[in-house]
């Protein structure tokens, strides 16, 4: 059985496949502050209902992004702890190849996510080959709408980035799928329709952290971070 979730943008999708890629159990839930909250939940949730356990796994399929570091982050500590508990193989995947995967448009597409401080993560890929799969022709990168316009313009433009960004973007249309989907990125590992990268954070910036000037007190327990209390939350699942 292949697990598969993605947290690379305000979305935490997770999915369950059969080696043949179907679907036995899938959730998405849309919430960009509770990555770590609700990851571990998804995951327990979705193998109680194909009636399996965390033993049953034959491997982990993991977005990779680009998207922003704290949520990315819970996804990729939880995937790589999983698969060392567990002794499985993890594999990454750009979460943007999924986004493009769920275009049903027999077109070249683009992809748009919502990369905050008003720019967006985006590709270019080409039209679907017999099996699905898509060829990436340009990006992943991330800018501002306005500088990527001309790039982008005539095609239909899949993601949130579309939509938060349409008249900036002067797209022809803007597909309605916004984030990516856990039951695409479990279907094209487990039939090796999508391209299988390193379980490592594709960021391409730097996080939002703004450097001390000084030294702080520090107290003698302080809080997890957000990547730790994923680790610890992927760990109760086990």
């Amino acid at each position: 059985m292949l697990l598969a979730f993605d947290t690379s943008s305000a979305a935490v999708t997770v999915a369950l496949a059969t080696p043949t890629g179907e679907i036995v159990a899938s959730s998405t839930t849309v919430d960009a502050l509770r990555h770590g909250e609700l990851l571990a939940p998804a995951i327990a949730a979705a193998l109680e209902t194909a009636g399996v356990t965390p033993r049953d796994l034959t491997g982990i399929a993991v977005g990779v992004g680009p998207g922003p570091f704290t949520g990315l982050r819970v996804g990729l500590v939880t995937a790589r702890t999983m698969g060392e508990v567990l002794g499985i193989e993890v594999s990454g995947v750009c979460s943007l190849d999924v986004l493009a995967r769920q275009s049903s448009l027999t077109s070249p597409v683009a992809v748009a996510t919502d990369a905050r401080r008003k720019e967006i993560y985006w590709a270019l890929y080409d039209g679907p080959a017999a099996d699905g799969s898509r060829r990436r022709l340009e990006g992943p990168a991330v800018d501002k709408p306005a500088e990527v316009a001309h790039v982008l313009s005539g095609l239909p433009v899949i993601g949130r980035g579309a939509v938060l960004y349409a008249d900036a973007l002067g797209v022809a249309d803007a597909d309605v799928t916004e984030y990516p989907s856990a039951e695409v990125l479990a279907t094209g590992v487990a039939t090796r329709t999508l391209e299988v990268v390193p379980p490592e954070p594709l960021y391409l910036r730097r996080p939002d952290v703004t450097m001390s000037g000084g030294p702080k007190r520090v107290s003698q327990n302080p809080a997890p971070t957000a990547a730790q209390g994923s680790e610890t939350s992927s760990k109760s699942v086990l």
